[in-house]
Parts: structure tokens; C-alpha cells; sequence
């Protein structure tokens, strides 16, 4: 979970103290907290905004995914092994119930995700889901070949971004994903409990998993929302979760975000690609191997452990103030703006 800036904590205390005033929020506030949100995240991913949902979570993306893409009896769905939770569990609930299966890729020991990924699509596949780079080990996908490989069999393509959206460029003009996640809380730097959600143009006319009234057309008048409607607010804004007018959540996440664009997506990443490469340079020195920028994604370095080493490790080094994580045999380290050399001497003295 990534620290939340002074800036985002400000507007998270302030949106909060609203909330102490009820009698001063107008109806008009409802919308307009989500249109500042629905901005900035599609600056964010280059996008135009009426193609960004609102969402709690990326399982209630990958929900509404689920419910708008087609899928038939026999064909596959293709997910990476030891891929997060909530990408796998909505696609064998699909698969059950469409009598389909879920194909694992696998990739080789020392080679990135791509190969695989496209190795497992075929001629029955129906959805692609994956993420930018692995959870655990940070290793890529190449989306853009991904993306080519899904046109020419006429699968659809959902992609996770949380691991890499606000660290790691996209695309998603090129990638033309149907749907596309990325939970606040990580790399965009902002609370939990919100999510942004790419959804292509073509699907601006599905059906949203439940039914709240500040979605359908024409909610913004309050004294008329018991003229029933069954049109929808325009572009994704159908998608958009119930009590979804939250102005801490919203507007922290907001400002998280232009935390991020005050500093360029671009130069964050190429400023952590730099960061990391140091440290598996030390990491080298004291027994720990990883892989190279361009089969992991350059925010996020995995350092490969001896298998007695993991247990406990996190807490061992967290007593010197330093807060790492273990997936499987692998340590996850994965620095921001605000650590230094100093950091790098920490974490590597500590390891040696």
C-alpha cells in the first residue's frame, strides 16, 4: 500500500469535514466530485473521460467485465499462473458457468510473461485477462503484442493495471482494451476503497451488476428522480458503483493523482527503472539475483531468495525500519520518490 502524500491526506481531512456540514452540500456536489475524479484519471491513462468508471474495487471491475463479454460453451479464458485473486476467481466462476475453462500460462524460469501469454492464445480463446507485470515477480507483459494477438483471434482483452498504472507507461490507445482496472491504493498513490476503470466505447452500451439511481439520465434533479428512467448517464458512467458521490475517498484519490502528473508518469517511471537497477547491482553483491529491466517491469524489483531465507524476513527487517515483501521465494522491493541512497544502504546491509 503506498503512503499517502500531505497533500492527499489534507484533501482527504477537508472532504471528511464536509460531511460534518450536510446542510452545505448541493445536489450539484454529488456529480461534480466524481467528474473531478473521472478527469484526472483520464489524464492518467491518456484517455477521454467519458471512458472512465468509478469502481470500489478491481473485482467489481472485473464483475462488470464479466457480465458484458462474450463467452461460449467450449472456449477459454487465458490468466497467468500464481496471477492475484481477484483476476482468476471471477474467470472460473465465468468459465463454470458458460461450461468453459480457464487456460494457465506459464512462463519459463528465466524469460518474462509474454511468450507464454501468447503461446496459450488460440482460436477458442474468448478473454484475455492479465496485468501489466506480475504481482509477485514483476515480470512484464508485453501488452501491445498481447493486444495484436487477442485482434487477429477475436478475443477480448481485460487487463489489472494496479501493479503498474502511475509507475510504469500504458498505452491504452494502442492496446485498445475492452476493460482496463488499477485500484487506487498502490501505484496511484491514494486510499483504499476506490478504483478507476477503463471501459472501451464499445461496450458504453452494456448492462452495469446493480441498479443505483445516480446513474441513470437525468438524476442530477432531485425533485424528479421518481421519474423513472431507463437510459443511463453517458459514456461508462452506466458502470459507475452506488454511493459513488464519496468526497474523501474521491477527492483524495484525486489528488493523488495529480501528485502524480505534477511529476509526469514518464519520469517517474524512468527515475524508479534507475532506482531499482542500483539496487539489484548491490543485491548482486551480497548473493541475490534478479532479472533485468525489460523482462521485469523497471518500478518493481524481485529479489530471488534462498528458500530457508523467506520465513519471517519481512519482520526481521522491519524491526531496522525497512518494509519489504515476500511472494513465494521472491523479496518485492519496490521504492518511490521519497527514498534515497540512504535506503539502498539500509536494505542492502540488512540483506547482507
Amino acid at each position: 500500500m503506498a503512503p499517502l502524500s500531505n497533500d492527499v491526506v489534507a484533501a482527504m481531512d477537508e472532504a471528511v469535514r464536509a460531511k460534518a456540514r450536510p446542510w452545505q452540500i448541493k445536489p450539484a456536489d454529488f456529480f461534480s466530485v466524481c467528474e473531478r475524479f473521472r478527469q484526472s484519471a483520464a489524464r492518467i491513462a491518456a484517455v477521454d473521460a467519458d471512458a472512465i468508471a468509478i469502481m470500489p474495487s478491481v473485482s467489481y471491475a472485473l464483475a462488470v467485465a464479466a457480465k458484458n463479454l462474450s463467452f461460449a460453451p467450449g472456449q477459454n479464458i487465458v490468466t497467468l499462473a500464481d496471477q492475484f485473486p481477484s483476476n482468476i476467481y471471477v474467470w472460473r466462476k465465468l468459465a463454470q458457468e458458460r461450461q468453459g475453462t480457464v487456460r494457465t500460462a506459464r512462463r519459463d524460469a528465466d524469460d518474462c510473461w509474454t511468450a507464454a501469454v501468447l503461446d496459450a492464445i488460440g482460436p477458442d480463446t474468448a478473454i484475455v485477462a492479465v496485468p501489466h507485470c506480475h504481482w509477485a515477480d514483476g515480470r512484464l507483459v508485453d501488452l501491445e503484442q498481447v493486444a495484436e494477438a487477442c485482434r487477429q483471434t477475436g478475443a477480448a482483452i481485460v487487463l489489472d493495471l494496479t501493479q503498474s498504472l502511475g509507475a510504469l507507461p500504458v498505452d491504452l490507445n494502442r492496446i485498445k482494451p475492452d476493460f482496463a482496472v488499477a485500484a487506487c491504493y498502490k501505484w496511484l498513490m491514494g486510499p483504499y476503497g476506490v478504483a478507476m476503470c477503463y471501459v472501451d466505447p464499445r461496450h458504453h452500451v452494456g448492462e452495469p451488476i446493480e441498479n443505483n439511481w445516480i446513474n441513470r439520465a437525468g438524476s442530477q434533479d432531485f425533485a424528479r428522480l421518481v421519474d423513472y428512467r431507463d437510459d443511463f448517464q453517458p459514456g461508462a458512467r452506466r458502470f459507475d458503483m452506488g454511493e459513488k458521490s464519496n468526497p474523501p475517498l474521491l477527492e483524495g484519490a484525486r489528488e493523488a493523482m495529480e501528485f502524480l502528473l505534477e511529476f509526469g508518469i514518464e519520469r517517474i517511471g524512468a527515475h524508479l527503472t534507475a532506482f531499482t537497477a542500483e539496487i539489484a547491482a548491490q543485491a548482486a553483491s551480497v548473493g541475490l539475483s534478479s532479472a533485468p529491466v525489460g523482462k521485469r517491469a523497471g518500478h518493481f524489483l524481485s529479489l530471488d531468495l534462498p528458500r530457508d531465507m523467506a520465513a519471517g524476513l519481512p519482520d526481521r527487517l522491519a524491526q531496522d525500519e525497512i518494509f519489504v515483501s515476500v511472494r513465494g521465494n521472491s523479496l518485492r522491493v519496490t521504492p518511490h520518490l521519497y527514498n534515497d541512497d540512504t535506503d539502498i544502504g539500509a536494505v542492502i546491509g540488512a540483506l547482507g
